[in-house]
């Protein structure tokens, strides 16, 4: 069966962004990528910071509610419905919840064919990049760097601590064939 989607998880900042752009590169046939940062910027304002909507503490912790839930269930069918109309996808996700959020892509994905790519990088270099970057909380790459993948199960993982994107993106497609 042909690999119609790809899932990488990682947390802030481990590259995930610049790989899916790498990824994009390399891979013959086009492959639009959506990731849960783009999913949050486009949530109504009142819903960021807000009961019910996503919340980003002072040290970096993340929490969600009911809505927020609910409009992610809702983002996550609309992207395995594309895979199921013949799109070949790329998502960019952070599993906060570990095996939980994987579950929730399995089921979403489900008699499609998945590769899940962990992408890890050292919670030191994942926080000098969030610095650099500028526009998340300090301390959401460190607290994320190995949480996201307590649990989860990987086809492959490719580390970015000191591999470039690039090289990472060769890795992936070369698995798909």
């Amino acid at each position: 069966m042909t690999t119609r989607v790809i899932v990488l998880n990682g947390g802030s900042s481990s590259g995930k962004s610049g790989l899916v752009r790498c990824l994009q590169e390399v891979l013959p046939d086009p492959w639009p990528a959506f990731g849960v940062d783009s999913f949050v910027e486009a949530l109504p304002a009142r819903m960021k910071g807000a009961d019910g909507g996503i919340t980003f503490a002072p040290d970096g912790g993340v929490s969600v509610g009911a809505d927020f839930r609910a409009l992610d269930a809702a983002w996550t069918e609309g992207i395995a419905a594309m895979a199921r109309a013949g799109a070949k996808v790329i998502i960019d996700d952070v599993f906060l919840g570990g095996p939980a959020s994987q579950q929730r892509w399995e089921k979403a994905l489900s008699g499609l064919a998945v590769l899940w790519v962990g992408v890890r990088c050292d919670s030191a270099v994942a926080a000098a990049r969030e610095v650099a970057r500028g526009d998340r909380v300090r301390g959401m790459a460190a607290a994320q760097a190995q949480l996201v993948h307590e649990g989860v199960r990987y086809d492959l993982e490719v580390d970015t601590t000191h591999t470039e994107s690039l090289e990472c993106a060769r890795t992936i497609a070369a698995h798909i064939g």
